[in-house]
């Protein structure tokens, strides 16, 4: 999906990462669409590449902590109620991508491949592939919800 860092290569291929990479959608697409959230193209083919791989890191970033995250949207189970919220409220489609931390936050996706911590607050990584250097370089998300408190 891009370019990466040495650094962010080497983290994506010891999570199980390779190019050219595909996993199936069609179980994480019909769970969420049974509860409304329909998975539009951006997050079919971000999970197609990367869905199911579960990024062990930690320790200082650029400009915060590295967390560890998992890209299996069934862990936001649960949470389609906060995704349609603040899908309504930002006027973007966010589909779930999986946690980040532990579980202390939510990852989704918007239509143009920007990915997000979705919490009780929605903040931007950027969109790809930068997002995942981001995410895994321990850069700061940039608050979007703000205008929308």
């Amino acid at each position: 999906m891009g370019e990466w860092s040495p650094e962010v290569l080497e983290v994506l291929e010891a999570a199980g990462w390779t190019a050219g990479r595909r996993v199936d959608t069609a179980d994480w697409r019909s769970m969420f669409e049974a509860v409304g959230i329909v998975m539009h193209d951006a997050a079919e083919v971000f999970l197609q590449e990367f869905g199911g791989l579960n990024v062990s890191i930690g320790g200082p970033g650029i400009n915060r902590a590295r967390e560890p995250f998992v890209l299996n949207p069934e862990l936001a189970w649960g949470e389609d109620d906060r995704f349609s919220e603040w899908s309504d409220s930002l006027g973007r489609r966010l589909f779930p991508l999986g946690e980040l931390d532990g579980g202390r936050f939510f990852l989704g996706i918007d239509e143009g491949s920007e990915i997000c911590l979705v919490e009780t607050r929605v903040a931007s990584f950027g969109p790809m592939p930068h997002a995942m250097e981001n995410l895994i370089l321990g850069v700061m998300p940039r608050w979007i919800d703000d205008e929308h408190q």
